[in-house]
């Protein structure tokens, strides 16, 4: 039994019907090239049950600690079965982008069952060209970017042959489900640890702010911006239950000319493109507002070297400037690159694990019920933490293969919650970067539209820098 760390407590409570923190990931698979001609929804379940050892997390359940008074628990499931997590579909024709889109909508706007391990795995049929998609979806308690890149490595082989893996050293054993009752008795020495843990934490983060207002008044300082500052847009709705989803893809050789043409990263011109698409959006809908438009941006903060499997969630955020009240997308590419910066440096000065230090010393209970105060109250949406949630990771340069078949493409998915109604996330797959789009059905009714802008947003980069 393992105790869930500050981001994952926060995860866990801070859901609601509306707030559903779950990630994912729509892998589009050629099956063509499987030995033998073996469909990939009768090779896929075996190649689960054979690797299931390499995804720990697969085989765990949460357990809540009644009352919020104590952060939940990690239990290996004792009446785990495989079967229960798989599901076979077929989507109508023609099976392209929309139709698998829509699909992907319907999964990843329902919750996961509370009562096994919280994971399901769809395999999709009917894609055109003879394609099959794997849909997974997992609470983002159990996973974060690189932990799920990693857990996709696991899946995978570098040829269509299924490579044996080696068996466990020890057999896996479950665990009881502890009684409401234990765990309550548990907390209770966990509670008269909180407080000197809070004390320190809030001394801590203290310490750290006061680090940053020092920094951000040194003259050549650009302080980013502060949180629930963002300028309100259509995209601060409160996500109702629907989702929607859509996909786009950019090649990798325009995004390095573009990185490598005006001395940026691979994330700052995802973010200009991000940025460049949201806009014209806005602008085309009448309600771009007049100051910048803010994004949240994950971190990570694992240490070099440190597993992503066995440490589940590694993550800081910080603020960046979307620059969007610029026109020439070049200057706002700068603008960005230049805020990330600023944005990082502040990230460092904050700490790596100051917030969530901050995080793991409150209670469940205590963020449950600021996330109960804020959603009746509608405060964030009044004032929004910011405006939409951009991430992005890298991936494999090499082609991967599941069961035979060749991964063709690759489009994660974070969660979509109050306040951050919109997320924008993309990771690199041999030559190029795939982009997963999700948002409330009613927040981004056009969804699809706002990915195809992505593309265009390349092409007016790679105009103006090459």
């Amino acid at each position: 039994m393992e105790r869930l760390r500050g981001f994952d407590t926060v995860y866990c409570s801070l859901e609601s019907p509306t707030s559903l923190f779950q990630v994912g990931a729509v892998v589009v698979f050629d099956p063509a090239t499987a030995p033998g001609g073996t469909p990939l929804h009768l090779a896929l379940p075996q190649v689960l049950a054979d690797r299931i050892h390499l995804m720990p997390a697969f085989r765990r359940r949460l357990v809540r600690v009644p009352f919020g008074l104590d952060h939940p628990r990690w239990v290996e499931d004792p009446d785990f079965d495989l079967d229960r997590h798989l599901h076979r579909a077929a989507i109508p024709g023609p099976g392209g982008p929309a139709q698998l889109a829509d699909y992907a909508a319907d999964v990843l706007g329902r919750p996961l069952e509370a009562d096994q391990p919280p994971w399901e795995l769809h395999l999709v049929e009917g894609l055109e060209d003879g394609l099959v998609a794997a849909l997974v979806k997992i609470h983002h308690a159990a996973i974060d970017g690189i932990s799920g890149v990693e857990l996709t490595a696991a899946l995978m082989d570098l040829t269509p042959e299924i490579s044996t893996v080696a068996p466990p050293r020890q057999p896996w054993r479950p665990e009881e489900v502890p009684s409401g009752a234990r765990l309550a008795a548990d907390s209770v020495l966990a509670l008269a640890r909180r407080g000197p843990a809070l004390a320190g934490a809030a001394l801590r983060t203290a310490q750290a702010l006061g680090r940053i207002r020092r920094h951000n008044r040194e003259p050549d300082a650009v302080a980013p911006p502060a949180p629930f500052t963002a300028p309100r847009t259509s995209l601060d709705r409160r996500p109702g239950p629907g989702r929607r989803v859509a996909f786009t893809r950019v090649e990798r050789a325009d995004v390095d000319a573009v990185r490598a043409a005006t001395g940026t990263t691979v994330n700052e011109v995802i973010l200009a493109l991000s940025a460049a698409a949201v806009r014209a959006q806005l602008l085309e809908e009448g309600t771009c507002p007049l100051r910048p438009l803010v994004a949240l941006v994950p971190v990570s903060t694992r240490e070099a070297g440190e597993a992503g499997m066995a440490g589940t969630n590694r993550l800081s955020a910080m603020l960046v400037s979307l620059a969007t009240t610029l026109d020439d997308p070049l200057l706002r590419l700068l603008a960005i690159a230049d805020g990330s910066r600023q944005a990082r440096d502040q990230d460092r000065l904050l700490g790596s694990h100051t917030i969530e230090d901050l995080a793991a010393a409150l209670t469940p209970g205590v963020l449950a019920a600021t996330a109960r105060l804020a959603h009746r109250t509608g405060l964030t949406n009044r004032f929004p933490p910011c405006n939409l949630v951009i991430s992005s990771f890298p991936g494999p340069v090499q082609p991967l293969f599941c069961a035979g078949a060749e991964m063709v493409g690759y489009h994660p998915f974070g969660p979509v919650v109050d306040g951050a109604a919109l997320n924008i996330t993309a990771m690199s797959y041999r030559d190029h970067l795939g982009f997963g789009l999700i948002a409330g059905s009613d927040t981004v009714p056009e969804l699809a539209t706002l990915a195809g802008r992505i593309p265009e947003a390349m092409g007016e980069l790679l105009k103006v820098t090459t």
